[in-house]
């Protein structure tokens, strides 16, 4: 058994995404993969994107921690 957080959250202030994004990743070394994956296809991960949405436009991705192990 595992458990699982999911979040998405989009945030008017960069700063306030990049921490939530480095707790993320500094919670990374201790998570697990999903089974046996690559990091393409890695259900556990941590991602931060530019989401222009708003703007009619598509999202940028900007940073992604894959977990594989």
């Amino acid at each position: 058994m595992k458990y699982r957080v999911r979040m998405d959250m989009s945030f008017t202030v960069e700063t306030d995404a990049r921490l939530l994004m480095d707790s993320g990743k500094a919670l990374a070394e201790k998570a697990v993969s999903a089974g046996e994956v690559t990091e393409k296809d890695a259900k556990s991960f941590c991602e931060m994107e530019v989401c222009r949405h708003d703007e009619g436009l598509p999202c940028t991705l900007v940073e992604r921690v894959a977990i594989i192990r």
